[in-house]
């Protein structure tokens, strides 16, 4: 009997120390005060440039007045217009805006001209006397 009282009275102790220790590790362990905050891989945003035609065909411009601002030369230069180091377009004289399309050289031009309508644009043919063979 005094065998099985020592056991017993080992065991007792044994479990209390085994409680002891598992609850001083899950008591240790911190619990969060904050939810969790997610980590964006977006959330950036630069700011505008304000690209785009500015003055456009037929439209009075003086000289200095920006044309076309651009990245690259979408549109190129033409007569009277300056062209800036980030690729403005810009009038160097007064006059009125016209934009042209050379198809060999596959380019988009715009001109300043003193004149609205564009000096250079060829007469329209008469439909009714190329019909009678007076072409």
């Amino acid at each position: 009997p005094l065998a099985l009282a020592i056991m017993i009275a080992l065991g007792r102790v044994l479990s209390a120390g085994f409680r002891a220790a598992s609850s001083t590790l899950t008591g240790a362990m911190r619990t969060a005060t904050k939810q969790a905050g997610g980590s964006s891989k977006n959330g950036r945003d630069s700011n505008p440039k304000f690209l785009g035609t500015k003055l456009f065909g037929g439209q009075a411009c003086l000289a200095g007045n920006i044309i076309v601002r651009q990245r690259g030369t979408k549109i190129h230069p033409g007569q009277r217009v300056g062209m800036g180091k980030d690729h403005t377009l810009f009038a160097t004289s007064a006059g009125f805006v016209h934009f042209s399309y050379d198809k060999f050289k596959k380019r988009k031009f715009v001109n300043v001209f003193p004149e609205r309508e564009n000096p250079y644009k060829k007469p329209e043919r008469n439909p009714r006397r190329q019909r009678q063979g007076h072409a």
